[in-house]
C-alpha cells in the first residue's frame, strides 16, 4: 500500500486537476489532513481502524469550535471516499460510524441602515476632499469596490479576483468565478454603481491594460481581501464607527434587505452564488427576527384596552 504522505498528494492533485477546487480549499484539506494524519501517528494507531478515527473525532470535540469540527470531518470524509474510489481500500471506515451533531445557529451579522449610510458619507467625502492625484486614485477605488459588494453581494475573494474583460459597465454586467470555479452572471442594475466602475476603469485604464485583473493596488497587482479589509477598518475609524465592519458583512446585509422585501430565496440563492438552498436560508431567520420585533410592537391586540379575566 501506498504511504499515507503519498497517498494524500494524490488525492489532493486529484481535487486540484479533476475535481477543479480553488486552491485555498486544497489548502484547507491538506492542512485538515495533516492534522488527523499526524494524530493517528503519534498515537501509533491504524487509519483504517473505526475506534482510531473515533478517538481522533473525540479530541476534535473537546477542542475545536463545532463549525470546526464539522469542516474537519467533512474533510476525513472526503478522503476516505477517493480511496475507496482510487480503489486504496476496499471500504469506508467511516461508513459506520455517527458523526451527525447538532450546530448551533449563527445569524450573519449585517450592517444597519443607520450605520452604513454614515459609512457611506465618509466614502464619498474622502473623495471630495482628496488634494493629490494619489488620493483622488485611492478614493475613486474605494467607491468602485463598495459599491460594488453592497450592490452584488459578491464575496471579497470574487472581487479581488475580477478579471478585466469580466467587467463591462457599459452592459451593466459583472462575470463571476465563484467557489469551484463555477461561473455566474450578475446584473448592475444601479446607475451610482456603473458610474463607479466607470470612473475607475477610466482613472486606473493605463495599469489595468497591463494586468489581467480589473481592481488593482498602487503597484499594479491585484487588490488583496487584505487591502480591502484595511480600507473598511480605515473608513469606519474616520467615520467614528464603533461596529468593527468586514468586507463579508456587505455581502449578509445585501441578502438580508432581498429578504426583508420578500424576494424569493432561490433568486437570492443565484445571486449569491450559494450551492445549496440551506445556505441562503440562514437569512430567513434574520427575517424572522424582524417578524418577532413587528409583532412585539405593532400586533394589532394591543390596540384593544381589555384584559384577560381574572
Amino acid at each position: 500500500m501506498k504511504t499515507l504522505d503519498k497517498m494524500l498528494d494524490d488525492y489532493l492533485q486529484h481535487c486540484l486537476v479533476r475535481k477543479g477546487l480553488d486552491p485555498k480549499t486544497i489548502r484547507a484539506y491538506r492542512a485538515d489532513l495533516n492534522d488527523f494524519l499526524l494524530y493517528i501517528e503519534t498515537k501509533n494507531g491504524d487509519f483504517l481502524d473505526r475506534e482510531s478515527i473515533g478517538n481522533y473525532i473525540d479530541t476534535l470535540h473537546r477542542s475545536k469550535a463545532p463549525r470546526t469540527v464539522k469542516r474537519k470531518i467533512a474533510s476525513i470524509q472526503a478522503f476516505y471516499h477517493y480511496l475507496v474510489y482510487a480503489e486504496i481500500i476496499e471500504k469506508n471506515p467511516l461508513g459506520r460510524l455517527e458523526l451527525s451533531f447538532r450546530m448551533p445557529q449563527k445569524l450573519p451579522r449585517y450592517i444597519p441602515n443607520h450605520i452604513i449610510r454614515t459609512f457611506y458619507e465618509e466614502l464619498y467625502s474622502q473623495k471630495e476632499r482628496a488634494v493629490t492625484h494619489y488620493q483622488q486614485k485611492c478614493a475613486v477605488r474605494n467607491i468602485a469596490v463598495i459599491e460594488l459588494l453592497f450592490a452584488t453581494g459578491l464575496r471579497v475573494s470574487e472581487l479581488c479576483g475580477l478579471r478585466r474583460e469580466a467587467v463591462n459597465p457599459n452592459d451593466r454586467e459583472i462575470r463571476v468565478h465563484g467557489k469551484g470555479n463555477k461561473e455566474r452572471i450578475i446584473q448592475l442594475t444601479e446607475d451610482i454603481t456603473v458610474d463607479a466602475l466607470k470612473e475607475y476603469a477610466l482613472l486606473f485604464e493605463p495599469d489595468i491594460r497591463k494586468s489581467e485583473y480589473f481592481f488593482l493596488n498602487k503597484y499594479g497587482h491585484p487588490l488583496s481581501a487584505q487591502s480591502i479589509r484595511n480600507m473598511i477598518n480605515q473608513l469606519t475609524n474616520a467615520a467614528s464607527i464603533s461596529m468593527h465592519i468586514t468586507p463579508h458583512m456587505f455581502r449578509h446585509s445585501f441578502a438580508t434587505c432581498l429578504v426583508n422585501q420578500d424576494v424569493d430565496i432561490r433568486c437570492i440563492q443565484e445571486l449569491l452564488g450559494h450551492s445549496s438552498i440551506q445556505t441562503t436560508e440562514i437569512y430567513t431567520h434574520v427575517n424572522l427576527a424582524k417578524q418577532r420585533s413587528v409583532l412585539e410592537t405593532k400586533n394589532p391586540r394591543k390596540l384593544l384596552d381589555i384584559k384577560s379575566g381574572s
